[in-house]
């Protein structure tokens, strides 16, 4: 019942570009430039100016974008009460998205329970680091996403949205299993300062969280590999090449040669995973039961101790 090209107004405001509102939309570039210029020829206000090759949010854009806030948030609410009073009636979908350790650790598995106890319902899962799964929230082609809250730059959350915090994701250290510091029952990252360490890329969200906790701990590591996929640092790992940050909510392979070690101390780095939807947007049945299910598999993760055998 709401214009769509409001929509496409948010999330360009959201992502930035024409190219990734059209990426987050699936659309073409040319079809979310195309409905722009229909929506404020329609309107009769400017919303959209060129910016070089681009278009960007005029004052009267930005205003609108703001003011819509409370309008989507009640639209939510009130397509939540409809879908309620429908019951059984009206058929139910979820989308929910996130990183990959959530959406293997949390995701996976509560969409599987909650097909288990509704067969009707039909379940789309994407995995996309935090950043996308914000713009495709915005978007309106997920109505749940799993991040870790230091990826959330103003720049691409959605407005409106609520945070429900799920879990803090400690960081263990995985370490080669003959090192002389395997067998410890928790380890200091200035313990730690002199090895060769293995973590992502530089400019990445999870590189900036491995140099906070150093800057925190005063120490400077030495980064010997640049590997991004958990399981390849595993595998360097085991073979002796390096130690690696690894999240509690990663489990390791069974045929790992690499032992997890608690850090402890206050500049132990850890991750808060939470899940963020669109405000007013838990007035509907089925998404207020995935988040129900949420909380209940982050807290039996939260009770497992890290396996310190690799």
């Amino acid at each position: 019942m709401l214009d769509h090209r409001l929509t496409v107004l948010r999330t360009l405001a959201a992502c930035g570009t024409v190219t990734a509102a059209a990426e987050a939309l699936g659309y073409s570039p040319s079809a979310v430039s195309s409905q722009l210029r229909e929506y404020q020829r329609g309107l009769g206000v400017p919303l959209v100016e060129r910016d070089g090759r681009g278009l960007v949010l005029t004052a009267a854009g930005k205003r609108l974008v703001e003011r819509s806030d409370e309008l989507l948030a009640l639209w939510e609410g009130v397509e939540g009460d409809v879908r309620a009073a429908a019951g059984d009636a009206a058929p139910a979908e979820l989308r929910m998205g996130g990183f990959s350790t959530a959406t293997a650790s949390l995701i996976s598995p509560v969409a599987a329970r909650l097909r288990a106890r509704e067969p009707g319902l039909s379940v789309h899962i994407v995995e996309a680091d935090p950043r996308r799964c914000l713009e495709l929230l915005s978007a309106r082609r997920l109505d749940l996403a799993i991040i870790v809250a230091m990826h959330t730059p103003g720049g691409a959350e959605p407005r409106p949205t609520e945070e429900i915090p799920l879990l803090d994701d400690p960081l263990d250290v995985l370490l080669p299993e003959d090192h002389p510091l395997a067998g410890r029952a928790a380890l200091s990252l200035e313990e730690l300062g002199e090895e060769d360490w293995i973590t992502d890329r530089v400019g990445t969200p999870y590189r900036a969280l491995f140099a906070t906790a150093f800057t925190a701990a005063g120490a400077t590591p030495r980064v010997v590999h640049e590997v991004s996929d958990w399981g390849s640092q595993e595998a360097l790992v085991s073979d002796g090449l390096g130690v690696a940050f690894v999240p509690r909510l990663v489990r390791s392979s069974a045929d790992a040669r690499a032992v997890r070690v608690p850090l402890s101390g206050p500049s132990a780095p850890s991750r808060r995973v939470l899940a963020v939807v669109r405000e007013g947007s838990l007035a509907r049945p089925v998404l207020a039961r995935a988040v129900e299910a949420l909380r209940e598999a982050a807290a039996q993760h939260a009770a497992v101790p890290p396996a310190g055998d690799g």
